[in-house]
């Protein structure tokens, strides 16, 4: 029952910029595995595609050319299942999430957000509906003023029916924000994986690929909330445990991008359910379906 040390990385990290960034989806994967277990692994993989990078990355293995190797990375049989974990948040419905746990303690707030990230889009268009997360996104980052927010509050709720009802029960942003960033995925996603390794009886350390959002203070708030037994940063290019964690979080942020924009791969995401973490924050029902049949679509 010693410490469990868990390599770690993220695909999709933009900090607090939820909305209008490069990404939609957040991911964030922990794997378990001997250093020589990882490095056989990206040996088998360097085997199978015989590229000339130096250090492979995973848009290495999201190349059709290279689908199989992929596919055999993810399988039933391959050399991380049953040992990883990928964590998703879709930056939509984080950032309605967000809106509601300001304005609202509880499950009710949960549930509201759910049912306005669902019938926001349609109810007041796609451009309102942008802005509205945007001036959240802003005002939150420290880019705006919360009277911005409150504008286009009172905006959404003119257009009535119950997605009006929702946005107009809304209250103020608070003026000042903590040093903590309240927007960025990753401090929630860290404090999951430490949840999920863990189980409550282990210990867990993390080893991470270098962020320059894991400050030691980010560090001691995460162990604050958590029982992290220690974190400490390594570069993937010398550490093939983290490396592994970086195919793993590209390639399934890519595939549940792709699915949550309707485009997905049938067969990707068949492989990528297994080790898709229930607690992963997303609103959409559809995709979720297909991301984690048999899980109820939740915000946690």
């Amino acid at each position: 029952m010693g410490t469990l040390e868990i390599a770690c990385d993220e695909s999709g990290s933009e900090g607090e910029k939820l909305i209008g960034g490069n990404t939609e989806v957040f991911a964030h994967a922990g794997v378990l595995l001997t250093e020589e277990a990882a490095a056989e692994c990206i040996r088998e993989t360097r085997e199978r595609i015989r590229s000339p990078a130096t250090e492979y990355k995973a848009n290495h293995l999201l190349r059709s050319k290279h689908r199989a190797v992929l596919v055999w990375l993810l399988s039933p049989t391959g050399p991380i299942y049953g040992r990883a974990r990928v964590y998703l948040a879709d930056k939509a419905f984080f950032a309605v999430l967000k809106i509601f746990e300001i304005a609202y303690d509880g499950p009710r707030g949960e549930a509201l957000a759910v049912e306005l990230y669902r019938a926001g889009p349609g109810a007041f268009g796609r451009e309102r509906w942008t802005a509205f997360l945007e001036t959240f996104n802003e005002v939150m980052r420290g880019r705006a003023e919360a009277e911005a927010f409150d504008l286009v509050v009172a905006d959404l709720a003119g257009v009535g029916g119950r997605a009006g009802e929702i946005v107009g029960s809304l209250g103020g942003l608070p003026a000042r924000r903590g040093s903590i960033p309240v927007l960025d995925p990753l401090i929630p996603a860290i404090v999951q994986a430490v949840s999920y390794w863990g189980q409550g009886t282990r210990a867990v350390s993390i080893m991470h690929d270098q962020h320059n959002g894991l400050t030691e203070e980010r560090i001691a708030h995460i162990q604050q909330v958590a029982p992290l037994a220690g974190l400490r940063l390594a570069d993937s290019f010398y550490e093939p445990r983290v490396q592994v964690a970086d195919f793993l979080a590209g390639v399934a942020r890519k595939i549940a991008e792709e699915e949550l924009n309707g485009r997905g791969d049938r067969h990707l995401v068949e492989l990528l359910r297994p080790y898709v973490d229930p607690a992963s924050v997303w609103g959409d029902e559809r995709s979720w379906t297909s991301l984690g049949p048999h899980l109820t679509p939740s915000s946690r």
